[in-house]
């Protein structure tokens, strides 16, 4: 079949051609080569490049540029944040709070703090997907020193309430890291208002290159961290390596282009995802995953009764998109975000995540509506037929 549409973006966004050019233009001028970290005019040229592009990113989270802090991605960001937050302060005490919907870029640093003698209290969200504010009250003790949470689900778009949590975490004189790989650039984000200690983000999620994140980390007054990366001393000392001209330059203009574009992409995405949804409504014995209204535009999770995932993955050769997280391809188990909002294995094993984007048409929904209908009704008929 020749059609082929991307409904990953959850997953990993295609490079904008704007963010393409200027890294291009970074990779072709020679003066801008030099390693930012020498003091030569070589070294100087390329420093001006990614002092702008930390400006753009921190101008879109509400950060100021001294408070972003170079990484290869949100996983490192992640780690980084969680690892570098409870050495530092784990004299303070030994208790983190947490969801079980999690990406496993944090699930995973969680368990191996736990393995070095770490509490972790793993809250369970409601049928919605919502961690709601007061379950983290109730769960701070006097040795709490962190709280992580994501902004934006990715498996099911949900979006947290983190400016309610952040003013709780302030009051209670514990830090707050927040996963923003889902919503940094399509949502409103201000770290300072929000009372966010840490913020992940990543440039392949908003239309930039892999290889490229960054870490806000306050301030004012300044907050310690353990790095995990050790050497030359860049970035405050937080992440040593030589930074990569051309990656940044890419996040920084992706970075500003979701700022400048961010509500007319979430309207034309609503349109889209409304009109998805509506089609695939027409499917008999179909189930929307999450919060109906407390989302982002470019997420749909939906369960099909009666259809295993995977099998249904397979069959829609026309269309590329997923059964859950990126993270989670190859492994058997049901998703463990659907089960934690307390679907059944079967439910969880049944569904698949629709991602849109700012490249996505409304032709190509159409399509995916027929596409899904048909491998649905056939799927449904051979296990019908099945004694």
């Amino acid at each position: 079949m020749n059609t082929s549409i991307y409904l990953d973006y959850a997953a990993s966004t295609p490079i904008d051609p704007r963010v393409a050019m200027r890294m291009q233009e970074c990779l072709s001028n020679f003066e801008l080569q030099g390693n930012p970290s020498s003091t030569h005019r070589f070294g100087h040229a390329a420093r001006e490049v990614i002092e702008k592009a930390r400006q753009q990113v921190a101008g879109v989270i509400g950060a100021k540029p001294v408070e972003v802090i170079w990484t290869s991605g949100a996983t490192e960001s992640n780690n980084l944040a969680l690892f570098g937050a409870a050495r530092y302060y784990a004299d303070r005490g030994k208790h983190i709070i947490s969801s079980k919907t999690e990406h496993k870029a944090v699930l995973e640093p969680l368990k191996k703090l736990e393995k070095h003698g770490f509490h972790v209290t793993y809250l369970k969200p409601d049928q919605n997907g919502i961690v709601h504010p007061d379950q983290i009250r109730d769960a701070i003790t006097p040795e709490t020193i962190l709280v992580s949470l994501m902004h934006v689900n990715n498996e099911i778009g949900v979006i947290q309430n983190i400016g309610a949590v952040g003013s709780l975490c302030r009051k209670r004189d514990v830090l707050f890291h927040v996963d923003a790989a889902q919503s940094a650039g399509r949502l409103p984000i201000n770290v300072h208002e929000m009372n966010i200690d840490l913020l992940s983000c990543t440039a392949h999620k908003i239309y930039g290159p892999k290889g490229i994140g960054a870490l806000f980390v306050r301030r004012h007054p300044v907050l310690g961290l353990e790095p995990l990366i050790i050497g030359g001393g860049h970035e405050h000392g937080l992440r040593a390596g030589t930074l990569p001209t051309h990656q940044i330059a890419g996040f920084g203009l992706a970075m500003e282009l979701a700022l400048n574009e961010r509500d007319t992409d979430a309207i034309r995405m609503s349109t889209l995802r409304d009109k998805l949804w509506q089609g695939l409504q027409r499917i008999p014995d179909i189930e929307l995953n999450g919060h109906d209204s407390l989302r982002v535009p470019t997420i749909l999770n939906v369960s099909f009764d009666g259809v295993e995932g995977e099998s249904l993955l397979l069959a829609l050769q026309e269309l590329n998109l997923s059964a859950g997280a990126a993270c989670s391809t190859g492994s058997d188990e049901a998703s463990y975000v659907l089960r934690a909002l307390g679907r059944s294995d079967q439910q969880a094993q049944s569904s698949l995540r629709f991602s849109l984007g700012r490249f996505t048409t409304e032709q190509e929904i159409d399509i995916a509506i027929a596409a899904v209908t048909r491998e649905v009704t056939r799927l449904r008929s051979i296990a019908a037929d099945v004694p």
